[in-house]
């Protein structure tokens, strides 16, 4: 099993469309994904699960991964993550890449 740590950076946090590239993405691995956000924790292959984390913009989530493919899976899920979940990303919140 692996885990990383990633903070979310575009503007809306794990909302609708970024939750749905998130979930897209992790449901390209056969390994079992779970995100942890506080005391919640949620299937990362479910669009509903992921919402009801509330993720806010500047919030950190756990991702863990464990299966045959875990290490990729982290790997896409940071990338991802890293280039905003399909919404551009405002240059002055902080990102690494601003």
């Amino acid at each position: 099993m692996k885990q990383l740590d990633l903070i979310i950076y575009n503007p809306t946090g794990l909302h609708a469309r970024p939750a749905a590239v998130f979930v897209n993405t992790a449901k390209q691995f056969q390994a079992d994904i779970r995100v942890q956000h506080g005391p919640k924790k949620a299937n990362a292959k479910s669009v509903i699960s992921i919402l009801t984390l509330g993720v806010r913009q500047g919030g950190q989530i756990c991702v863990t991964a464990d299966g045959p493919d875990e290490e990729a899976a982290l790997a896409d899920l940071k990338t991802a993550v890293d280039s905003g979940l399909g919404d551009e990303l405002p240059p002055e919140n902080g990102h690494p890449a601003s």
